[in-house]
């Protein structure tokens, strides 16, 4: 069975930081993208960061660009997203999901949320 657990949330103020991790387990993702979205309340789930796992290729969505880090641990599996220089709107449920070969697998999701 794949898991994709996430934790790291939180409460921080403007301009603090936040490292969100997502482990996952119950098969490989040699082939696949890992990444992370959110979803703020009455608005859809907008992409945040992705790494490719087989090339560690990054993108990144524009908003988080010069804040945000993603990288990964092969061994442990686990991808994480370094946030920094934290805004009131990065406030969203974050979302680990793995995604690739016609098939995506997604966590339950972390609450971050952040004050002015």
């Amino acid at each position: 069975q794949v898991q994709l657990v996430e934790s790291g949330g939180g409460l921080v103020q403007a301009g603090g930081s936040l490292r969100l991790s997502c482990a996952a387990s119950g098969r490989t993702f040699s082939n696949y993208n890992m990444g992370w979205f959110r979803q703020a309340p009455g608005k859809e789930r907008e992409f945040v960061a992705r790494i490719s796992w087989s090339s560690g290729r990054i993108y990144y969505a524009d908003s988080v660009k010069g804040r945000f880090t993603i990288s990964r641990d092969n061994a442990k599996i686990t991808v994480y997203l370094q946030m920094d220089n934290l805004k009131p709107e990065d406030s969203a449920v974050y979302y680990c999901g793995a995604w690739g070969a016609g098939t995506d697998y997604w966590g339950q999701g972390t609450q971050v949320t952040i004050s002015s």
